[in-house]
């Protein structure tokens, strides 16, 4: 490695070296470009519903097309993704997920009064979504020596808004990353089925309230949510409407602080359990380049590229403004008004974040602006969510998951890594978040009736 390289990795500022890497238009192009034909070919595709019985449901969505397609493009011989095009894609990742967070933070603040308005029950369930993956999935993942790819997958049941906790802590090329996408995808695949399984049978023994079922279907993901909620209504028929009240209020809660309590608890909790109990020293990304000798921080593939924040941001709104059109199947001005909101909200997020030198997250900065900015306290309210509306959270997390798919398919025999210990730890991790909750739920609803 050259000298010029490595003194490019400078504490705290990775991306403002004495010699800046090269800045490769062309390639970003064209990196740029196959992610716009994954993103729309696989949001034309639109989604495959494969009914399983009368109440439940997998549905696979465009944005796991994305990261299959994305993978395969990636992993393909033909013609080899450099380091240098990975780079890219990570770098056009890490404020991908920001973007996400962005229009996640404008859904939340119309909802904000639930949380005045939601009983003890309510919020304290969000504690078992908690610490049901940390206290039983984690150990287990140890057990089976998946590494620091652990704490990525077991900090949570990893629906979407993890990819940003995980990439901001991390960086989107590590292993707490790989360890979130496969758990993510494994609760796409197998998740619903899951949820929906034991909602079925703890119905029908009626050993819970029906209503601490509904609480815990909450897990922040909308169809294991709907399939605990057919199963719940099926058996308790008389009790649809408030089942289904429950549930939807609970996915909103978790949705509202998930992201509080997944950055400030789940994630520094998991990685200190994992360090305890793997006898390693994960640490969060810039303590890793504060403290690593310079040929260690250089290896990383970010540092061989550089691009300004801006041309990512021009990037992603021109990439996202088509793929939502497609999504939404309208293109009207309050689209592209309000993508340039959600993109104006992360980078006002990312640019609070670097006032406080990184010690709040860029994310947290997003999604508490935003809820302010969104909630009912604001004069601007109104509009913005007018003008939010029709930017569709799932054609943004088809982006996201299309450019995820550019970053792993180079890196597949470490995804093979993982193998078939994701399915045990998967299990573990969604039933035990789903029915530790509706414990909760069912102690809270129990002292405060």
């Amino acid at each position: 490695m050259s000298a010029a390289q490595t003194e490019s990795a400078a504490p705290n500022a990775p991306d403002a070296p004495h010699h800046k890497p090269e800045f490769p238009k062309k390639a970003v192009l064209i990196v740029s470009v196959i992610v716009l034909l994954i993103a729309a070919v696989s949001q034309i595709a639109g989604p495959l519903i494969i009914p399983l019985g009368k109440s439940i449901k997998v549905t696979l969505l465009p944005m796991l097309w994305g990261l299959v397609i994305g993978t395969v493009v990636s992993a393909q011989k033909f013609r080899p993704f450099s380091e240098r095009d990975v780079a890219i894609a990570q770098k056009i990742m890490d404020v991908a997920v920001l973007l996400l967070t962005a229009r996640l933070a404008f859904t939340m603040g119309p909802s904000i009064m639930l949380l005045v308005h939601a009983g003890p029950a309510l919020l304290l369930q969000e504690l078992g979504h908690m610490f049901a993956t940390i206290l039983l999935a984690l150990p287990l993942a140890v057990l089976l020596h998946m590494g620091p790819s652990t704490i990525g997958a077991t900090f949570s049941i990893d629906r979407e808004g993890s990819f940003a906790m995980v990439s901001e802590r991390y960086g989107s090329g590590s292993p707490q990353y790989r360890g979130v996408l496969t758990m993510y995808i494994f609760g796409t695949l197998f998740g619903t089925i899951l949820v929906g399984l034991i909602a079925s049978v703890t119905s029908q023994l009626h050993i819970f309230n029906p209503l601490a079922l509904a609480m815990g279907a909450g897990v922040g993901s909308g169809s294991m949510m709907a399939a605990a909620t057919g199963a719940i209504t099926a058996e308790h028929p008389n009790m649809a409407n408030e089942v289904l009240a429950m549930a939807a209020t609970s996915n909103v809660i978790t949705g509202l602080i998930g992201v509080y309590v997944g950055v400030y608890v789940a994630l520094p909790l998991a990685e200190k359990l994992y360090n305890k109990l793997a006898h390693d020293n994960v640490r969060p990304i810039t303590a890793e380049i504060s403290a690593a000798p310079s040929g260690e921080v250089e290896k990383k593939p970010e540092s061989l590229v550089t691009m300004p924040t801006w041309v990512i941001f021009v990037i992603l709104v021109v990439i996202g403004i088509p793929i939502t059109a497609i999504a939404t199947k309208s293109f009207t001005y309050q689209l592209v008004v309000g993508y340039l909101l959600v993109a104006a909200l992360a980078a006002a997020g990312m640019a609070l974040s670097k006032l406080t030198r990184n010690k709040v997250p860029a994310m947290v900065m997003i999604v508490t602006l935003g809820v302010i900015i969104s909630s009912p306290i604001s004069p601007i309210a109104k509009w913005v969510t007018a003008m939010t509306t029709p930017v569709d959270f799932l054609s943004i997390c088809t982006v996201v998951l299309s450019i995820a798919g550019l970053t792993v398919g180079t890196k597949l025999s470490l995804l093979k890594g993982l193998g078939w210990k994701i399915i045990p730890v998967g299990l573990v991790s969604v039933a035990a978040s789903y029915l530790l909750s509706v414990c909760v739920a069912e102690l809270a609803l129990g002292l405060w009736s």
